[in-house]
């Protein structure tokens, strides 16, 4: 059975993680993987995922199984945290939320669910996107076409051709976004231009499918929310999924959500029955530990208080790290402009270098970022930004 096969190439990203492991140079950089890291160099835990773990390591009784639709303290806690406490009571029994394996699998799961209740359907992702995007979608059997999003030579959203390609979008079709934090580009729709997606979506009747994987990291949980709650306060129909592996530093824990907002109570029935049998056909029921945790904080005034002041240093930090980059570069005399870095959101900026430029820097330098120039933030801290400017400056003017 086997004897037939031959081996795929690595992933680039974890490549270069491999790559840079085995890198002696001790000035070398990691800006590939999407993981935040602290001034140090770590991907720390969060004190207030400390304080829940120890009391759940105190009073947790029994690890018998969950349901498919996991946590239900969780599934209602995290509604209200993307949706906002009074959107979720307005929706009612219009909304579904089912936990899952990580925003990962709450993307497979929603992707199946609609292969499952409307085959091949066709999804718009933006040019470019999260790479993961297309096989966990794609791979399900839905009909992946991308719409233009980012301008590479001005650093920006060519929002007017996005909008010219959504307006071919039709009842049936679904629309990926972003809903703050872009991966990879870091160039977010402004309120007015989520205004005008929900407005195109009123009148073509295509549904929204919205990635929320960084809510708290661009301008703040409720701010990183706009375009979410928006929508589902407009629209009959959305789909949402998000992660806690960034907001809440649950990475291996794989903790993430799936919601669904039908049009009317019983098509949100209908819809969990569906995503339920879905589910137990795919991975039964979801890990525990993480959901537990993300509930202990969200329903403990002192956790969550706590949680939201680290979140609001985490996000300071990165917004800090930007304009510190703007400077360094500045102060390298490079003959382009780099402000936008400081204009966009959340972990990750394109720095508009070359292929070429690229692989000298990691080959010259050890500074592993991947081939599109694409660059974790987070990755910067102190004791290596200077060096990484003059680097990029030298890889510039070669």
């Amino acid at each position: 059975m086997f004897d037939s096969l031959n081996p795929l190439p690595a992933d680039p990203i974890l490549g270069l993680m491999a790559a840079h492991r085995s890198d002696s140079n001790p000035r070398k950089i990691d800006l590939g993987v999407g993981v935040y890291k602290d001034e140090q160099g770590n991907t720390p835990v969060m004190r207030a995922v400390k304080s829940a773990e120890a009391r759940l390591l105190a009073d947790q009784t029994s690890k018998s199984y969950v349901s498919p639709a996991g946590l239900a303290t969780f599934n209602t806690l995290i509604a209200s945290l993307v949706l906002g406490d009074e959107l979720t009571k307005t929706l009612g029994d219009r909304r579904v939320t089912f936990q899952t394996p990580g925003g990962c699998g709450g993307l497979r799961l929603a992707a199946e669910f609609i292969q499952k209740v409307r085959p091949a359907s066709k999804i718009l992702v933006s040019d470019p996107t999260w790479a993961n995007h297309v096989p966990l979608l794609g791979e399900a059997g839905l009909q992946i076409e991308t719409y233009p999003y980012y301008d590479h030579k001005n650093h920006g959203i060519r929002f007017d051709a996005m909008m010219e390609r959504l307006s071919k979008a039709a009842a049936g079709d679904l629309v990926l976004l972003h809903g703050c934090c872009h991966n990879p580009c870091g160039a977010d729709l402004s309120n007015e231009q989520w205004q005008a997606v929900a407005e195109l979506a009123q009148t073509n009747g295509f549904t929204p499918f919205i990635d929320l994987a960084y809510q708290g990291l661009g301008d703040g949980l409720a701010e990183d929310s706009y375009g979410v709650r928006l929508l589902a306060e407009k629209l009959p129909e959305l789909i949402v999924v998000s992660s806690c592996s960034k907001n809440f530093g649950l990475y291996r824990e794989r903790t993430g959500s799936l919601t669904v907002i039908a049009g009317s109570s019983e098509a949100a029935r209908a819809s969990a029955s569906q995503i339920a049998a879905t589910a137990r056909a795919i991975y039964s029921m979801p890990p525990d530990h993480g959901a537990s945790v993300v509930a202990e904080i969200l329903a403990d005034d002192t956790l969550n208080s706590d949680w939201e002041l680290e979140l609001t240093e985490v996000r300071e930090r990165i917004n800090g790290l930007r304009s510190a980059l703007v400077t360094e570069l500045d102060r390298q005399g490079i003959d382009r402009d780099f402000s936008f870095i400081e204009q966009e959101k959340g972990m990750f900026s394109f720095l508009g270098l070359s292929v070429d430029q690229v692989q000298t820097l990691i080959n010259q330098y050890s500074i592993y970022l991947v081939d599109s120039s694409r660059i974790n933030i987070a990755g910067i801290n102190s004791s290596n930004i200077e060096y990484l400017a003059q680097s990029i400056a030298e890889a510039v003017k070669r």
